[in-house]
């Protein structure tokens, strides 16, 4: 899955919070990268409590030491792709778009987590606003689920295909360069994502895979989007690809055998 050109390793950073039970967040996200051919560094932004049944606590990390965490990495090391994932709060948003505006990476993917499968909060009902002021417009690739994208809209939750690309339309024109609306919550046996850019939109459906070993998976999928897009020629490219090989993680995640909740995707799949 990963390219062949040898000429570089691509280095990807992830700004996330932590999960203590590795399935999802940073943990999630440095575990793709290197499935994926890609050196992971990190920028931590929250910790949690946090295992299979679910999120019991979390400790954002203040936001000037996020702003110091950005600087030592991208002072240093070269950057091909962020991926962010859970920013918790207002304040840490600003703190992070301030750096990637500093910094200016390539590719820039925002998964906009606002809410465990478990049902805890990861971001503050207030800062959606900032989520979607702040970051929209620094996103080369937005990837919100339906409940996501409908609070960024402030509308009701999509609930066919076609109410998806409407919003997904809607993202575009409100900053984003790419939105990749996730179909999973349709129901149904098929998993219908859909990516929209300026250019086009693209269908990538796939048959909804028996499990309940899904934790992390929107992680999961958007590091495997910021991993594979330096290598790739284009979104559609990527987005194939991160799709194809997040399917077959989940479909090996009943090798697994990680607590007594909603399991892990396997994202060694390929080698254990």
């Amino acid at each position: 899955m990963t390219s062949s050109n040898t000429e570089t390793i691509r280095h990807a950073l992830t700004i996330a919070g932590s999960d203590s039970g590795g399935g999802a967040g940073i943990q999630a996200d440095l575990k793709t990268f290197s499935a994926l051919g890609s050196y992971g560094m990190s920028v931590l932004t929250a910790l949690t409590a946090q295992n299979t049944q679910g999120v019991s606590a979390v400790h954002p990390v203040p936001p000037e030491f996020i702003t110091a965490q950005c600087d030592a990495v991208f002072s240093d090391i070269r950057v091909d792709a962020v991926k962010m994932g859970m920013l918790a709060n207002a304040d840490i948003i600003s703190a992070v778009a301030a750096s990637l505006r500093k910094y200016q990476p390539k590719y820039i993917v925002l998964d906009t987590v606002m809410i465990a499968k478990g049902g805890h909060t990861l971001l503050d009902p207030a800062a959606v606003n900032a989520l979607r002021d702040e970051l929209l417009p620094l996103a080369s690739i937005i990837t919100p689920n339906l409940p996501e994208a409908a609070a960024l809209l402030g509308v009701s939750e999509a609930t066919t295909e076609e109410q998806m690309r409407e919003q997904g339309r809607a993202l575009l024109a409100a900053g984003a360069q790419a939105v990749l609306m996730k179909g999973g919550h349709l129901g149904g046996e098929q998993c219908p994502d859909w990516l929209i850019t300026a250019d086009a939109e693209v269908n990538f459906p796939a048959a909804r895979i028996a499990t309940r070993h899904t934790h992390g998976t929107g992680c999961t999928l958007s590091a495997a989007l910021a991993a594979l897009r330096p290598q790739r020629s284009d979104w559609v490219e990527t987005v194939r690809d991160a799709k194809a090989w997040l399917l077959t993680a989940i479909a090996n995640a009943e090798r697994l055998d990680v607590g007594h909740g909603i399991g892990p995707v396997h994202h060694f799949h390929e080698w254990w």
